[in-house]
Parts: C-alpha cells; structure tokens; sequence
C-alpha cells in the first residue's frame, strides 16, 4: 500500500508517463505526415524538364525532311525528353545562314549542307537520313512544250535557292546529259508552293526541280505536271541529312542522341503505319490524302537504316561540292560528319 504522499507523486509520475507516450505519438504522426507530404509534394513536381530545341527545315514539305512534324504531332520526340521549336526557312542555304548565326540547334537538310562547314558554319552532320532522292522531281508548267528531260537544255530551272540539293540536281542533269556546267540556268525561287505557281503561270522559268507531291498536286488543278523523277539520272546523294551545332555537341550531346532516336523511331512509325503517316502529312503539306499516298509509296524505302552514312552518297557529295562551286577543292568528308551519336 502507498502512503497518501506516495499515491499522489505515483500518479503525477504515470501522468507524465502518459504525456511523454502521447508527445511521442504526436511527433511520429508528425513525422509520418511530413513524409508523405514530401513524396506527394516530389511526385506532382516532375524531376526533370523536357530539353528544349530549335529545329530548322531547309525546307517546308520534302519527304526528306517532314518526319521532324510527323514525329513532334505523334509525340515521339517528347517521349525522348525533348521539346521541339521547328521553323521552316525555305532553302538549304537560308538554313545554314541561321545556324551561322546560332538561330537553331539541329538543321534538317540535305547533304550537299555539309559544304557550308568547310567555310566555317559551326555546325557537323550527325545522320544521314534519305540516301536517294525518289521524292524530288522536275516538273514543267502545265502547257509547257517541253515533253521529255533532254528538253530542258538551255532552260530556266527553278531551285529553292542557290547552291542547295536542288540546285545541284539541275546542272547535275545538265552533267549527265553531256551539255556542261552552263547547259541550263537556275534561278531560286524559295521553297513555297505559291511561289512556284506563280512563276508558272507567269512562264518565268521553264520548269522546278522540286517535291513529287507539289507536281501530283498541280497535277489535279492542271497548273503543272511531272516530267520525271530525278531517280532517272541520279543514285544516293545524301538527300536527306541532320545537322547538330557545335554549340550543342558541346554543351548537351545526350540531347542529340535523344533527337536522333526520335527520329529513327519515327521512321520506323511510319514505315508500319501507312494511313496513318499519309494523314498526317497531308495536313503538313497541305496535298490531299490522294497526293500523299502516290508520294508514300514513292518514298519511304529511301531512308537509311539507323541514320548510317552511305559511302556513295558521300563520294557524290565530294564531287558535287566543287560542280556547285561552293568549294575549290574536294574536303576530307571524314572531317564533316560523325557517327558518335548513332544507336548502338
């Protein structure tokens, strides 16, 4: 038994037994809130923002070039961690003057591209994308009397602007056909569809080295037709290319790996997704789903697989350098391109 002393001081003793049990409860639940609080709180907030890149098009519909839309629409490229800004600059050389000027990250071209590095653009090639060019064509106005290829010497020929990939089909077909490095003229006209229209309809060149689909399109509204595939005198040539800028090779290599599996599986999409690709690029292009089936069929077994560079395509690239005139002497293309940033 306790005494009356030793009652009260044992319950004040338990009593604060109990309070110091109670304060420890407490502070575990507080303990267990703030956890959760905190996993929440990194759960709603993502870990890592997608990277953002300027992508610049050498030009606004080539087949060549559009999966960086089709692939942005389907969101493959976010998949890989990245945020695409893609702006058309109607031209090859109009592109390369952006990258110059440290407007773009990654240039989606043509190789006859890989030029403008010897004179210094701060830029090399990371994946050779098409190596033919079935989707390029020369088309003529629809009254033309110009009825076959070996009609066109002498003549005006469109290109998208001067020493691009079409201006260097142009002479190169004055080439083949034995007529020498004058044996026609070209003139830049930008890249647009209007444009063309309106210098057909004006007889203001005599025909365009341009897209298959514009020429099935003209086709229709009977504004132009197709003379021939540029397939008929020409083998690989690179026709296709993606571009990555120092900067960015310096600064974020990951970013061009993740662009260029974005791009592989982009192809690869569309390889298996034939409806769906030709929806899509209709609404890029702006020709009916008609005009890009014909063209779907035409192009797609001209990409490369994984993005490799082809032998031919550089060997013809060498030379063309110095046709065009846009160099003196042929460069070490070891010097231009890598492969680093290929899947292994």
């Amino acid at each position: 038994m306790f005494a009356t002393g030793d009652e009260d001081n044992a319950r004040n003793d338990c009593s604060r037994w109990w309070e110091d049990i109670g304060t420890m409860i407490n502070q575990a639940r507080c303990g267990v809130l703030a956890a959760i609080s905190g996993v929440a709180l990194l759960l709603a907030t993502p870990a890592f923002a997608d990277t953002a890149l300027i992508i610049g098009k050498a030009n606004a519909t080539s087949d060549a070039i559009i999966p960086v839309n089709v692939g942005d629409q389907l969101g493959i490229f976010k998949k890989h961690g990245l945020d695409l800004k893609i702006i058309d600059f109607g031209g090859g050389g109009k592109a390369a003057q952006a990258m110059a000027a440290g407007a773009m990250d990654i240039e989606d071209g043509a190789g006859t591209e890989m030029a403008f590095i010897v004179k210094g653009d701060p830029m090399l090639a990371v994946c050779e994308s098409t190596a033919p060019a079935p989707f390029m064509a020369i088309g003529v106005p629809w009254d033309s009397p110009i009825h076959s290829l070996k009609d066109l010497k002498g003549k005006i020929i469109g290109v998208s602007s001067p020493g691009s990939f079409s201006d260097w089909l142009a002479h190169e077909l004055a080439r083949k056909e034995g007529w020498g490095e004058d044996g026609v003229k070209t003139v830049g006209i930008g890249g647009a569809t209007a444009a063309t229209i309106a210098a057909f309809k004006a007889h203001q060149i005599d025909a365009e080295i341009g897209g298959a689909s514009q020429f099935f399109a003209f086709e229709q509204d009977q504004i132009g037709h197709l003379l021939s595939s540029v397939a008929a005198y020409e083998g690989n040539v690179a026709s296709g290319m993606l571009f990555a800028s120092n900067k960015l090779i310096a600064d974020n290599p990951d970013a061009i790996r993740a662009f260029v599996a974005g791009w592989i599986e982009t192809v690869d999409y569309m390889r298996a997704h034939k409806a769906e690709t030709v929806k899509i690029e209709s609404g890029i292009t702006h020709f009916n789903e008609q005009v890009m089936s014909r063209e779907y069929d035409l192009v797609m077994g001209m990409f490369t697989k994984a993005c490799q560079f082809d032998a031919e395509s550089l060997q013809t690239l060498q030379r063309s350098f110095v046709q065009l005139k846009l160099l003196d002497t042929e460069p070490d293309m070891s010097k231009l391109y890598t492969e680093a940033y290929l899947p292994k």
